[in-house]
């Protein structure tokens, strides 16, 4: 496969990461631009970057970059997925994709319009473990699919200033752990739910701090999820079919599903991936889909959680005042 030319748009934490998938799957890093250029030289230093940019539009406007990834805070994903396609980049961007359905609806018009690639980091739609679980569920094995639950709990510092509570920085349970939940939900899901009934227990600042969930589409498939920013809980998926299920640990990257088939009262573990090479596997399906002008087969699953994102966040009274 050819090398493209990426172009990371914010060196910041998670980048960080990202940087070493793509020199390793890709075999270089084209350019990297931050807001401070002592900072972006840092990075580029680390990770053997030849162009440093000062500045988020220097960098977009370097016509030899092929895909930019934006790994700036979710406040900003608009603007800058926007001013890519604009620039005739290609886009892979951090979760969650944009704040709400409405800039999403618009970047997905942008880029059919400029025939050019934009999708989700979600490390969930490309982890090989599930793609060979949902083949299992999807031959049959299990029977009908009838339910889905998710659980995800992880305890923030609740502290007003905290980015996971700051409403000007689209704080909150949805945006930042219910994005893969949902992902993960709708992964599985044969079709788009049109039912959502929610539950929301607001933090002192307005944005959603637990959250509970329930979902059911027109082939009758429900799903609950339970997610907060104020307790530990198992990062758990339970998949669910009329003749067994499937059971995966800490989701977010996992390598290994236990499936139970319950009339044999027996159960298969399957392998498959790395947990170390989850950016990896994004990379590869990006530069799949520039390289081969391939359809990316995970926008519409982004566009579907976005829209139940709207949804429950309209059901628990949780607006930003940017939007």
């Amino acid at each position: 496969m050819p090398q493209q030319n990426w172009g990371i748009l914010g060196p910041g934490t998670i980048a960080r990461e990202f940087a070493v998938a793509i020199n390793e799957v890709n075999g270089k890093i084209a350019a990297v631009g931050g807001r401070k250029l002592e900072k972006a030289q840092q990075f580029a230093e680390e990770y053997n970057i030849d162009k440093v940019y000062g500045s988020y539009d220097e960098l977009l406007q370097d016509e030899d970059l092929d895909i930019i990834y934006i790994a700036t805070p979710h406040t900003f994903h608009y603007q800058y997925i926007m001013e890519s396609l604009r620039q005739n980049k290609h886009v892979l961007c951090e979760k969650s994709i944009t704040v709400n359905s409405k800039q999403l609806q618009e970047i997905v018009e942008l880029a059919e319009e400029k025939n050019l690639v934009v999708a989700e980091a979600m490390t969930i739609f490309h982890m090989p473990v599930y793609r060979k679980a949902r083949e299992i569920l999807q031959s049959g094995k299990l029977g009908k699919l009838r339910m889905i639950q998710v659980s995800h709990g992880s305890y923030k510092d609740p502290d007003p200033a905290n980015r996971f509570f700051n409403p000007e920085l689209a704080g909150g349970a949805m945006l930042d752990i219910g994005t893969y939940a949902l992902s993960l939900s709708r992964f599985f899901l044969s079709e788009q739910p049109d039912y959502v009934e929610s539950t929301v227990k607001k933090f002192q600042t307005g944005v959603d701090e637990q959250v509970g969930i329930l979902l059911k589409n027109k082939a009758d498939e429900m799903a609950t999820i339970s997610m907060t920013l104020r307790a530990i809980m198992p990062k758990t998926i339970l998949v669910a079919g009329e003749e067994g299920y499937i059971k995966v640990d800490d989701y977010q990257r996992p390598t290994k599903a236990t499936i139970y088939y319950t009339p044999e009262n027996r159960t298969e573990v399957i392998e498959a991936g790395e947990s170390e090479k989850a950016f990896h596997y994004e990379v590869e399906a990006m530069n799949d889909y520039v390289a081969n002008n391939r359809e990316n087969d995970t926008l519409r699953l982004s566009v579907d959680v976005m829209k139940l994102m709207d949804e429950v966040r309209k059901q628990g009274n949780v607006h930003y005042s940017f939007e």
